[in-house]
Parts: C-alpha cells; structure tokens; sequence
C-alpha cells in the first residue's frame, strides 16, 4: 500500500461508524445494541441509515445516535428514486469509513454508489446465526468484528456490553404523556398496557382478522383483561396500537366488559408511547414492536409467540424483564395454541417479582 493510501485509510478509520439496518419498529430497538456497543467502541455516536417512520422518532435522540437518513424505499429502481440519489449524496459527502449493513437484500448497492469500498463495511448476511444465539448477542458479536480494510486500525470492542436494548425518552415527551394522561383522566394514576394487535391484524381492512398471522381471539384477550382488572383494581389499562387496530380493540373492551379501561389505538405517536411504557407497571402484547419497547424501557412484559422463536426474538434481547408465552397446534407452533391462563399466570408471576418506581 502506498503512503499515500495508507494515509486515506487512516483518515478513513477515524470517522464516525455507520450503520444501515432498515428494518420494522422491533428491529430499530434491537438494533440499539449494536449501536451502544459502537459508541462504546470508538467513542463516538454512530450515523445511521433507517427507513420507516418511527425509526427517527425511536432514535434521533439516543445517546448513541449521531446522524440519521430516512430511506423511503431500498426497492424502487435507483434512478426513479429521490430518496436512494439523496441518500447517495449524503453518503458522497460523509465520507467513507468503516460500516455496517445488517439487512439482507437491497441497500447494500447504494453504499457502493455512495463511495463505500466493499472492503469497509461488515455485512452481516456473511456472518450466519449461532447456535443459541439471538438477536443482543448476535449484534454484540457484529459490533465486534472489524471490517477487513481497517485491521489493526479501529478500537478493539470493550467488554461487558450489555445483551439488552436500551432506549431513551425526552424529557419533552414525558411532559407531553403528562397533559395526555391528564386529558383522559389519568393524571397520577397507575396503569398498566394491553397491546393485543400488530401489523398483520391492522392490514386485514375488509378481511376477517381471524386469518391474520399473531392473531389472538378476542374472548381470550377479554379473559385476561378481567384477570388484570380482578387482581389490580386500581389500575387503569390503557389498549395501543394503531388506528386500524381500533375496531378489534372495542370488540376486546366489550367482551371484556371492565371499568377504567381506555382504548389509546391511534392516539400513541411513538414519543407518546415510549413515554406511557416507560411508566406503565406492566405490559401485555403479541409479538410486535411495542413489545421490545416496552422491555427495553424496563416494563414487566408478557409477550405472545406463535411461530416466531421467542429466544431469537425475545423483547428487547437476552436481559430485559420480559416472559414469553408460546403454543402449539397440530403438533405446530401457533399462538392460538395459547390459553388465556398460562398469559394470566405468567403476569401474574412477573409482576409479582417486579418493582417498578413510580
């Protein structure tokens, strides 16, 4: 190597990392242990590529996130694409240093067309799964290893990272969750959270829910709302989700037929409901991206798994104080192969050991 490219090389190893997962609300808050364990490593907030519109509202202020760009689409073709020739741009101007890709499929072509050499980034579709492993240790292990230019030139990863998401929530928010609170009649209540929707439920529009993939019945969902309300009287519980989600939440709140109880779907933007899960005493949910929010905030979490592996994916990685609930039907992996009582006994059990501060 030349002096001369050895010199750039250097220079190259000296900026900020970066990282490009664009992924689901779930997959941004596990990312964040990939992101700590990089602003650990070089001691700088790392610049981010995201798509989606809660990755910014998830991210822009945590402490290990520099810079961030919002990508509208990896799959519209390059040249129909403003998003993709921005993104470029602001990759061109950036600055080539070390990189991380951590999707599988499109994108990584774009880091090229920005000036990324292939040699600078950790891809981590090269690196397989683990035995065992799930999705806090799997980033840890990434956020580790070094791309191949910059051996010998970039920090060595510190030890004793954490294996749990961490997100944090703005002072501003928490006021803003205050006027909220008080406008439904909540102020200086306790509470706990119900999320018995997702995606899959939200997409049905005119189809039955009943087909949706994480679809959990309503008189199931019912039984467990009036086992919280029998064992906590005096918490009030809050339903989130999506506007969508609505209809399928009134059918739970009238099966369930308990006072105090508040269906929030379409009124929790994200900074909202980072803000109401960092305070609820505990939380309920299918397997959906409130769910690893909740965890990572450190909210007791009882989260439902059909055919999804609950170890890879469990809210909020390896260490947060959340219980998983799976089933079987036919002999296959199924969350209707759940019972309302073993949801009910592992809230139960959860919250009995957990001490959440006011």
């Amino acid at each position: 190597m030349s002096a001369q490219a050895a010199a750039g090389l250097a220079r190259a190893a000296q900026l900020p990392p970066l990282v490009m997962r664009c992924g689901a609300f779930g997959d941004m808050v596990l990312l964040t242990v990939l992101l700590e364990q990089l602003h650990a490593r070089f001691g700088a907030p790392v610049d981010v590529i995201a798509s989606g519109p809660w990755s910014e509202p998830l991210l822009a202020r945590h402490r290990a996130v520099g810079r961030m760009f919002i990508l509208r689409s990896r799959r519209t073709p390059y040249w129909l694409s403003l998003s993709q020739r921005r993104l470029v741009a602001w990759l061109e101007a950036r600055g080539a240093g070390p990189t991380w890709f951590c999707d599988r499929g499109a994108g990584r072509e774009l880091l090229a067309r920005g000036g990324i050499p292939a040699d600078y980034v950790c891809d981590s579709t090269d690196y397989p799964f683990l035995e065992g492993e799930n999705f806090a240790d799997r980033y840890l292990r990434l956020g580790a290893l070094t791309p191949a230019a910059f051996g010998g030139l970039l920090p060595a990863a510190p030890a004793g990272a954490a294996r749990t998401a961490h997100l944090e929530v703005d002072e501003s928010a928490r006021r803003e969750l205050d006027t909220w609170l008080a406008g439904r009649g909540l102020a200086g209540r306790s509470f706990m959270v119900v999320h018995p929707g997702s995606r899959h439920v939200a997409r049905r529009r005119l189809r039955s829910r009943t087909g949706a993939a994480k679809y959990w019945p309503e008189e199931r969902w019912a039984q467990v709302v009036r086992a919280v309300r029998a064992r906590c009287p005096d918490q009030a519980i809050v339903f989130s989700g999506v506007g969508a989600e609505s209809s399928f939440i009134a059918d739970v709140l009238r099966l369930a037929a308990v006072s105090d109880a508040v269906n929030a779907a379409n009124d929790l933007p994200v900074t909202r409901l980072l803000a109401l899960l960092e305070r609820a005493k505990s939380f309920i949910a299918v397997d959906t991206g409130p769910a690893h929010a909740a965890a990572a905030l450190g909210c007791p979490t009882v989260a439902l798994f059909g055919h999804i592996d609950p170890w890879l994916y469990r809210p909020g990685g390896a260490t947060t104080p959340a219980v998983t609930v799976t089933g079987t039907l036919n002999g296959s992996p199924s969350i209707l192969g759940i019972e309302p009582e073993r949801v009910i006994r592992a809230w139960e059990d959860l919250t009995a050991a957990a001490v959440r501060p006011s």
